[in-house]
């Protein structure tokens, strides 16, 4: 009898618990991404000021340009995982067509970013079709290996096929972006003679920050659009359960398609730019490694949430570049200690820690696209993700 009453007790508890952490979530859901955006446009102003022109470019470069690449990569990637539960392992792949795609069409026919960033999505997008059409019918861990395989052929072919991409070698002098035509070059008819201005590399970088910013809330702002379609109430019963979905009549090959192809899209938009920033590039940067980063940030950030993937990029990434800037840790282990080389293992703490702690990711509750008089919270493990 007592047992019954303690329970009783605990259940009267967790519902009077219940509103406060409804409460708690309206507000911060509120809050947080107004000042979120606010803050990632005003941070290079914020460096400048306290850092001053030379030495703003790192921290603009490596914590911001860097974070929101993987950002974008994240929210590309958490369309197919996340929302249509397809595992994917081969991401990068579509990354890598975006970089070589605007590397060799800008090299060899000099057409502009502006023009070949778009083109490059598509590309991208096409590879992801077809890519969709051999997986229709696996599921689960089968799909992953044929995604795992589907990203190391493409970058075999990147290494072998020295004649079109140059191999291990990779691509030099890519043409870097202009501002309305003006480069960002140190002369006559550069961005800063023309502003009246004393020369700065800082111009270049804002700029491309705020070129990455505007891509990343681009990807941000379809994907919640797309989500609230039919499409996307497709993907999210794809993902509960694909019998009952094909059941509904719902075209379950169309939505395989749509998720892999939006997904690739948005890999080949943040590739392109990846181009454009680094002016070189090489197989070396799109291993499998890459893949199992952006799919690691989904996972932690919680599968199907946006804001969930960017906390998880911004600790990943971000820590990792932390790590490159410890310098008393030199103090303690000699002169030749690289905290960088220790990443992986932190990485690896960390995974094995969310895995005890918050097996749903960071963010573990979700917003339903579609509600009935009222919007509510639904608890993650209600949903489920990943299954493809």
């Amino acid at each position: 009898m007592s047992r019954r009453c303690n329970v009783g007790k605990v259940q009267r508890g967790r519902r009077r618990a219940e509103p406060e952490r409804f409460a708690w979530t309206a507000f911060a859901a509120k809050w947080f991404i107004p000042f979120a955006i606010g803050f990632v446009v005003i941070y290079p102003l914020i460096v400048l000021a306290v850092k001053g022109r030379s030495g703003a470019v790192s921290w603009v470069d490596n914590f911001g340009i860097q974070i929101l690449i993987y950002v974008m990569l994240g929210w590309g990637l958490n369309i197919v995982v996340g929302l249509a539960g397809l595992l994917d392992l081969g991401y990068v792949a579509f990354y890598a067509v975006g970089a070589y795609s605007y590397a060799l069409l800008a090299k060899t026919f000099g057409l502009s970013f502006w023009i070949l960033l778009p083109l490059a999505g598509c590309l991208a997008s096409f590879w992801g079709l077809l890519l969709g059409f051999p997986v229709l019918r696996l599921r689960g861990d089968y799909l992953a290996i044929v995604t795992l395989a589907f990203g190391e052929i493409i970058r075999m072919v990147l290494i072998n096929w020295v004649a079109l991409t140059n191999g291990y070698a990779g691509i030099s002098t890519i043409p870097r972006p202009t501002f309305f035509g003006i480069p960002f070059t140190a002369d006559d008819d550069g961005f800063a003679a023309r502003f009246g201005l004393e020369f700065f590399p800082i111009y270049r970088t804002v700029f491309l920050y705020y070129l990455i910013l505007a891509l990343a809330l681009l990807t941000a702002f379809v994907t919640v659009r797309l989500r609230r379609l039919p499409v996307g109430r497709a993907w999210e019963a794809l993902r509960e359960d694909e019998i009952a979905c094909r059941s509904l009549g719902i075209n379950t090959t169309n939505t395989k398609l749509t998720a892999f192809a939006i997904g690739a899209m948005f890999a080949g938009f943040a590739g392109s730019f990846f181009a454009a920033r680094q002016a070189f590039i090489s197989p070396e940067s799109f291993t499998f490694l890459e893949s199992a980063t952006i799919l690691a940030i989904v996972v932690l950030g919680g599968m199907g949430s946006q804001i969930g993937v960017a906390i998880a990029a911004i600790v990943m990434i971000g820590g990792t570049e932390i790590l490159r800037q410890i310098d008393f840790l030199k103090a303690i282990f000699g002169p030749d200690f690289d905290p960088t080389q220790y990443r992986m293992l932190l990485f690896g703490l960390g995974m094995v820690l969310m895995m005890r702690w918050r097996p749903r990711g960071l963010i573990t509750r979700r917003t339903p696209s579609v509600f009935l008089k009222e919007r509510k919270s639904v608890a993650a493990d209600l949903v489920k993700q990943g299954h493809g």
